[in-house]
């Protein structure tokens, strides 16, 4: 059984017991955490695709960790004028183990 469910502006299609990176989101590690807006739920034969969300349906996963992606170097030169900037960033995202999908 999988499901395609939407959070932090990005859809993820998962499967019970999938290990998933998003964006951030409020929780201690441990924690579970439940994901109401489901796009479609399904299996090997039956499949069920919301207009826009399967009504009913929730995702719940546990938080693993808060954690930061790598460095990401943002560099910015404007040619003939000895202007050069370096940034870095690191996106904050939360580690999630998909514990349960049910599709009501």
């Amino acid at each position: 059984m999988f499901a395609v469910i939407r959070t932090g502006g990005k859809q993820y299609r998962i499967s019970p017991n999938d290990v998933i990176k998003i964006e951030k989101l409020p929780g201690e590690s441990g924690s579970t955490i439940t994901f109401d807006e489901v796009l479609a739920v399904g299996g090997e034969s039956n499949m069920k695709v919301g207009a826009p969300l399967v009504n009913g349906a929730t995702v719940s996963g546990t938080i693993i960790a808060q954690d930061r992606l790598d460095t990401v170097i943002i560099f910015k030169k404007r040619r003939r004028q000895n202007s050069r900037r370096k940034n870095g960033h690191r996106q904050p995202i939360t580690v999630v183990r998909i514990t349960n999908i049910n599709a009501a």
